[in-house]
């Protein structure tokens, strides 16, 4: 199974390179296949690309599923 995860660019590298923020950790990921990226914008990041632009409620509304998710995940053990 492949998870493609909302993240928030802090940083631009390059023309072709971001530092996003995907839960409070950041990584470096490639714009190569994503055109008109700016800082604050959220980006689908997978396998270190990003796949598209998302809209910035959508990406709440996302991130929020993935942290109850993991809430219950927390809860069952």
């Amino acid at each position: 199974m492949c998870l493609a995860i909302p993240a928030c660019v802090e940083q631009l590298i390059g023309s072709d390179a971001a530092l996003v923020n995907l839960g409070g950790v950041k990584k470096e990921i490639s714009l190569a296949l994503v055109d008109g990226v700016a800082v604050g914008d959220y980006v689908i990041v997978h396998a270190g690309f990003a796949l598209q632009k998302l809209d910035p409620a959508e990406a709440a509304r996302t991130l929020a599923l993935f942290a109850e998710l993991a809430e219950f995940q927390a809860d069952a053990r």
